[in-house]
């Protein structure tokens, strides 16, 4: 900018601009990139992505989320696009690909609304009531499900697994899941709650994928420091301690000079008096098992072997929390202060081999709101995919609990709400009804995809959909495995309200704020550190906005 021929530099150098459409096409060129790389994974006909990081380590998934957890994205707006698969993972678990699937379609929607000179504001406007009458709907098809209603809880575990590469052996995994979402909610004044903290998944490497199991109660990963200590203990009683029973070392550097063979004696002695006094500390106390989140010293171990009390060592902090609120026990961080109100209580300890390893099992636990899946799987790359698979069943299941209300899935929900949408556009009238009528069209790119992932032919399922919801049929979708419309309801594909209403909220609060940018100013990016290959390089110079803008 020249004022009277003197330059001013309001913006540092090497700053890029980028304003109007320029800037807004390019936000939505990385966004509907971002949700083009994981629109061939939705569905139970879709593919599996193969993700190598900068390691070397790999992971083979088809979960929305993790695929971009996984990949290096560099654009701002892409980045957005993984926020709203992120939140989706944290509120539902599930939906995580039909939240980013729906957000791209709206933006490419809305990409060619603003080629015909209508403004981003009236779009973003359209796009907010459009989401505010589709959650109304979603809200009115829904139906009710109850904590007791156990085989439609399985349907909508089945229903998140369908997906997965371990769908042909969900009939088990389902059932499991549902058993442990069940143990743990809670009843509360307005339904229930369910914590999945409480729910621990281990994952051991050998055996076969059926060999998964939910203990009532919880599972330590580690054995017991002594050999000559019980294998079972049955009624134990369980000091829970956040203290090591070792002598403490000195926080400053001390000398002990020892000039009497006598002296030396005396000290060991003294060194044994301590570690078998704090021994005695636990014995007093009526334990028979000791759980320590920090070390056992191999004298203590003796002394522990010797009365006949089953230890572990350095157990994680959040085993700890578990053991305490499944035995009922305190963790107490001071050895002196241990007392027999303090000790939790269970109905049987015992060492069992797992694969390699041995491992503590805790069942029989007072407070069973606390349990175990113990997953098993051929190889650590097929375990991983079971456990993120477990973990999304786990979720649903328990969203289901909370809000008491499912709709079904493969496309039919969102094809009925597209449906009602067109009816209520022409209510709307000026330029905000062609934004309804596109967040409609948006809806039906998830059965669109659908048939796309299954190989049929998208425009004939559609044709067909529509015919069908026009016919009063809420539940006709796509099925994936004839190739036809169906009642999916009949065919027990059914999701929790929450993953369809946190997926249209999700969508549409990115696609308006990327329609609302209109100025991207990118500072420059900091120089590439020392010997490393490229460096994390900053934003990638936003000239073409780098990375996924031009694709």
């Amino acid at each position: 900018m020249l004022t009277g021929q003197t330059p001013i530099l309001v913006l540092k150098e090497g700053t890029k601009r980028e304003k109007g459409k320029g800037a807004l096409s390019n936000n939505i060129a990385a966004a509907k990139a971002i949700a083009d790389a994981v629109r061939s994974t939705l569905g139970p006909r879709g593919l599996d992505k193969m993700l190598v990081d900068s390691m070397g380590d790999v992971v083979i998934t088809n979960d929305g989320v993790t695929i971009l957890k996984e990949m290096d994205v560099e654009h701002p707006a892409a980045k957005m696009m993984v926020e709203v698969a992120k939140t989706q993972d944290q509120e539902c678990g599930d939906g995580t690909t039909t939240a980013v699937v729906l957000a791209g379609e709206l933006l490419k929607k809305a990409e060619e609304l603003i080629e015909q000179n209508i403004h981003p504001t009236i779009i973003a406007q359209g796009y907010r009531m459009a989401s505010k009458k589709a959650l109304e709907t979603l809200d009115a098809i829904s139906d009710k499900v109850d904590i007791k209603d156990h085989p439609t809880l399985v349907k909508i575990a089945k229903t998140a697994m369908a997906s997965k590469s371990v769908s042909f052996n969900r009939d088990q995994l389902s059932d499991l899941a549902v058993k442990a979402v069940t143990s743990v909610a809670e009843k509360q004044e307005k339904g229930y709650l369910v914590d999945l903290d409480n729910i621990q998944v281990i994952k051991k490497t050998g055996g076969a994928m059926t060999d998964t199991q939910v203990i009532e109660g919880v599972i330590v990963d580690k054995e017991k420091v002594h050999t000559g200590m019980p294998p079972v203990v049955e009624n134990p009683k369980i000091a829970l301690l956040d203290a090591a029973l070792e002598i403490k070392k000195t926080e400053i550097d001390a000398k002990i000079e020892i000039n009497d063979p006598t002296q030396l004696n005396a000290f060991l002695q003294e060194e044994e008096n301590m570690l078998r006094k704090m021994v005695e500390t636990v014995k007093k106390s009526g334990a028979n098992v000791v759980f320590c989140q920090k070390g056992i010293d191999d004298l203590a171990q003796h002394f522990l072997a010797k009365d006949g009390i089953y230890g572990v060592r350095r157990v994680k902090k959040s085993d700890m929390e578990k053991l305490a609120k499944a035995t009922g026990g305190n963790i107490v961080s001071k050895v002196s202060e241990l007392g027999a109100d303090d000790l939790g209580k269970a109905g049987k300890i015992e060492e069992r081999k797992i694969g390699e390893d041995q491992m503590t099992f805790v069942t029989g636990c007072v407070n069973a709101k606390a349990v175990s899946i113990l997953l098993r799987g051929g190889t650590e790359h097929v375990l991983d995919e079971i456990e993120r698979s477990m973990e999304d069943a786990l979720s649903v299941v328990a969203v289901a609990i909370e809000d008491g209300k499912t709709v079904v899935g493969a496309g039919a929900s969102a094809e009925e709400i597209a449906m009602r949408l067109r009816d209520e556009a022409a209510k709307v009238g000026g330029r905000e009804q062609i934004a309804f009528e596109n967040f409609a069209e948006a809806l039906e790119t998830i059965p669109r995809t659908l048939a796309e992932n299954a190989g049929l032919d998208p425009i004939d399922i559609l044709i067909e959909l529509r015919k069908s919801h026009k016919s009063n049929k809420k539940y006709a979708g796509v099925n994936v495995t004839t190739g036809k419309v169906d009642d999916m309801f009949a065919q027990n594909v059914i999701e929790p309200i929450r993953v369809g209403k946190q997926a249209i909220e999700s969508a549409t609060d990115a696609a308006v704020m990327i329609l609302r940018i209109d100025d991207v100013v990118a500072s420059k990016s900091s120089p590439a550190p020392a010997g490393g290959p490229g460096g994390p390089g900053g934003m990638g110079g936003m000239g073409g906005m780098g990375g996924f803008g031009d694709e």
